[in-house]
């Protein structure tokens, strides 16, 4: 199989992943559907070929230090063709591959259905702001959005700390540096604490794995940087709870006061079936105000919510207002908006 091919192909289909894995053929995801590339099954053999043959395309990754590890991230470009993120791992004594497709272009934030009311965020000037959401629910594009509109706006530097980079941002009115983990840099940790020195006004880090990376970057948004970053949570409330759990008791009051004060806003965000076909992003979108400020110190996240609510008119919304909203639209049925809401009992008794 000529895998370069297949990239061509899968890329002009307008495909979103390719799986390459032994006892099934070759397959990609379009609008959440997993499809057969061809017929022809492929044996271990198969996928030992072609995704070596991947490594030779990306040039500077190594298989046999794939081959050691078991696992392994990276992401490379094809002239005229795109760019691809891949994790390749084994499996049942075989090895596979997931490739993400990731255009060369930055991608358009009104095609891509982002609010406003978040590219707004591109403004701030200090303090964390948050994207969280499940795996490829498009986090990794609203950031590469947000960070290409500071780029055109604004004349500031930019750090981006990402594993790997999938958005390649060139310099405009910004200077952009951009640093892959492990090539790079050892760690998120260690970039980070570096980037404080490296005189940047805005930071992304492409997520917050542990206490420590969390520590950091707080710290980094207290000292006033735009720090950007990524959580695998679903809901403002959640995520506040995740970053408060991370740390042992007798730190959390202290985290709960930092965060009060740092935090500026925590976009939650999914893809669901649209009614068309295609998917829809869903928002949850939360800025912090006084009340949520008060909310967090004193431990009453489980109140965050109401306050979400009751703030609409400032940009606001839940995720089950969001997807209410769509449904109304008659932009998704009724099935979709119940299970993909947070509060399943709520949302039917609206709905009817």
């Amino acid at each position: 199989m000529n895998i370069r091919q297949v990239l061509e192909d899968v890329v002009n289909i307008g495909a979103s992943d390719i799986f390459i894995i032994a006892g099934f053929p070759c397959a990609y995801k379009k609008n959440n559907k997993i499809i057969k590339y061809n017929d022809e099954k492929l044996l271990a053999e198969d996928t030992r070929q072609i995704i070596k043959d991947i490594y030779d395309l990306a040039i500077d990754e190594s298989f046999e230090e794939f081959e050691k590890k078991g696992d392994d991230d990276f992401s490379f470009s094809l002239s005229h063709v795109g760019r691809f993120r891949v994790n390749a791992y084994k499996q049942r004594n075989s090895i596979a591959a997931v490739l993400r497709i990731v255009s060369f272009e930055l991608p358009d934030y009104q095609k891509m259905r982002i609010p406003e009311s978040i590219m707004n965020l591109c403004s701030k000037n200090k303090g964390m702001i948050l994207v969280t959401g499940p795996a490829g629910s498009g986090k990794s594009t609203t950031l590469a959005c947000i960070i290409d509109k500071i780029n055109k706006s604004r004349n500031t530097h930019i750090i981006t700390i990402e594993d790997p980079i999938e958005y390649l941002h060139s310099h405009q009115m910004s200077i952009v540096s951009q640093r892959e983990v492990e090539h790079d840099t050892k760690t998120y940790n260690c970039a980070l604490r570096a980037a404080l020195r490296e005189a940047p006004e805005v930071i992304l880090l492409g997520e917050m794995r542990d206490l420590e990376t969390i520590e950091t970057a707080v710290t980094a948004a207290e000292t006033g940087h735009l720090l950007f970053s990524t959580l695998h949570t679903i809901g403002a409330v959640n995520t506040v709870d995740r970053i408060i759990d991370v740390f042992p008791p007798n730190q959390q009051e202290q985290i709960r006061f930092q965060l009060s004060m740092v935090l500026s806003a925590v976009i939650s965000q999914q893809l669901v079936p649209g009614t068309n076909g295609k998917m829809i992003p869903v928002f949850e979108i939360m800025f912090v105000n006084q009340a949520i400020r008060t909310l967090i110190r004193d431990g009453k996240t489980h109140q965050i919510e109401n306050v979400i609510l009751s703030n609409r008119n400032e940009g606001m919304i839940t995720n089950d207002e969001f997807l209410l909203d769509l449904y109304n639209k008659g932009e998704i049925d009724k099935e979709t908006a119940i299970s993909h809401s947070t509060n399943q009992a709520i949302i039917i008794k609206k709905l009817k």
